[in-house]
């Protein structure tokens, strides 16, 4: 690389602390922050500015709180440049993460009627499955932080291949030429981690890791039987568009009738996908459907599966392991042993930096 090409920035912008902004930044091509107690940005000359702020709003917040909101507000004002990639793990599409090129400044802008702090992003992959990228950079963007620069573990690199189309190809450790951080810059290297999150991905990088392909049926099968169902699993092959047949009753034959399709690839299932399974519920005569894809769904599968809400379910990869620690004790000795488990307690703190 020519020493005097500028290195693409990487940053974690959330979208409201319970996704609640996800979709209409997505729909409307934005990053849409919260802070909604302070003003437009432009008004302020420097971090320290915007953090007497922040303390004149909420007199019980501390320095130290109030300096790392206030480093936030900066970095998403004056830290991201246009071209630099934007990284959104989705809250309301668990399996999922949305990324992005920052494409225009610092805006402040009505937002469904109110005033936010927004930038222009040009979302390339808004659906990416989390498990495109490895559990390293997987454990930054769990940091606890609405916006923060991503740069443990040769990120920038990683994340440019993925947003390129290819596979993440993981940490190589080389020399570092000595360029500091910014005192006023909000990273991943000081942000606190969400450990509940960071051991969900562990564990759905061991499942796919572990049952790839006509494994995951089976895997799926566990669950159903774990849930009541007597199943039957086609053989590997063509399987007449379903993976999965399954019946209530002690042999299967009781209502509802269960068909079941999986989809074991990386990529977001289209509209097609959707489509095939309920005519193979048509076919036969199954009153219900699951339609399994690790890899997600596309926004217009979604938008049609609306209209078979009373009879088909989607899970992604998210969804399959909610499942399974839902089941976990009634699964069989065979599929624990695969995939040992242990449930734990941890205290569960709020997000404090918005």
């Amino acid at each position: 690389m020519n020493n005097s090409q500028k290195t693409t920035k990487v940053w974690l912008v959330r979208a409201g602390g319970h996704g609640e902004d996800e979709e209409i930044a997505l729909a409307q091509g934005r990053a849409i922050i919260g802070f909604r107690n302070i003003g437009k940005l432009v008004a302020f000359n420097a971090i320290k500015d915007v953090a007497a702020a922040l303390r004149a709003t909420d007199p019980q917040s501390n320095e130290h709180r109030a300096m790392t909101r206030a480093r936030q507000l900066w970095a998403f004002y004056s830290g991201i440049e246009p071209g630099d990639t934007v990284v959104l793990p989705l809250k309301t599409r668990p399996g999922q993460i949305a990324l992005g090129r920052a494409a225009g400044p610092y805006e402040y802008v009505k937002i469904s009627g109110e005033l936010r702090h927004t930038r222009r992003v040009d979302w390339v992959t808004p659906d990416l499955a989390r498990t495109a990228f490895q559990q390293d950079l997987l454990y930054s963007f769990g940091a606890f932080m609405t916006v923060c620069r991503i740069t443990r573990n040769d990120a920038e690199r990683r994340v440019a291949v993925v947003l390129s189309g290819k596979a993440d190809p993981g940490y190589e450790e080389v020399p570092q030429k000595g360029k500091a951080q910014e005192e006023a810059e909000a990273t991943d290297t000081a942000a606190r981690i969400d450990l509940g999150q960071a051991a969900h991905d562990e564990i759905v990088s061991f499942v796919r890791a572990h049952f790839q392909g006509h494994e995951l049926a089976r895997l799926i099968e566990a669950v159903l039987q774990a849930e009541g169902y007597i199943t039957h699993r086609a053989a590997p092959g063509p399987d007449g568009g379903a993976d999965i047949l399954a019946g209530r009753g002690p042999l299967g034959l009781d209502s509802p009738a269960l068909c079941v399709q999986v989809k074991a690839t990386e990529t977001a299932s289209d509209v097609k996908v959707l489509r095939e399974l309920v005519g193979t519920m048509e076919s036969f005569k199954a009153a219900q459907g699951l339609l399994v894809c690790w890899g997600g769904f596309t926004q217009p599968l979604k938008n049609e599966a609306r209209q078979h809400v009373f009879k088909l379910r989607l899970w992604d990869q998210s969804e399959l392991v909610q499942a399974i620690y839902r089941t976990y004790e009634k699964l069989s000795p065979e599929i624990q042993a695969e995939l040992p488990l242990k449930k734990a307690w941890m205290l569960v703190r709020e997000d404090a930096d918005e």
